[in-house]
């Protein structure tokens, strides 16, 4: 993966970068295997749970550098 952005879907990063887990549980995201979490996008999730999006693409791409 080449870089995470806001519309990466969430389902994907799991996919391929199962090691980011414990960051999208560190900000409240605990049901990443249900349908809905799977489905949706960095933006969308960081919309609902409250989450500057910058700051979570940052740990993001700085885990699966």
């Amino acid at each position: 993966m080449a870089q995470i952005t806001k519309d990466t879907v969430i389902g994907d990063i799991l996919d391929i970068a199962p090691q980011t887990a414990p960051i999208f549980l560190s900000i409240g995201m605990h049901c990443l295997g249900c349908p809905a979490s799977r489905g949706e996008t960095v933006e969308e999730a960081c919309q609902v749970h409250g989450v500057d999006v910058d700051a979570l693409l940052a740990k993001l791409n700085a885990d699966i550098a």
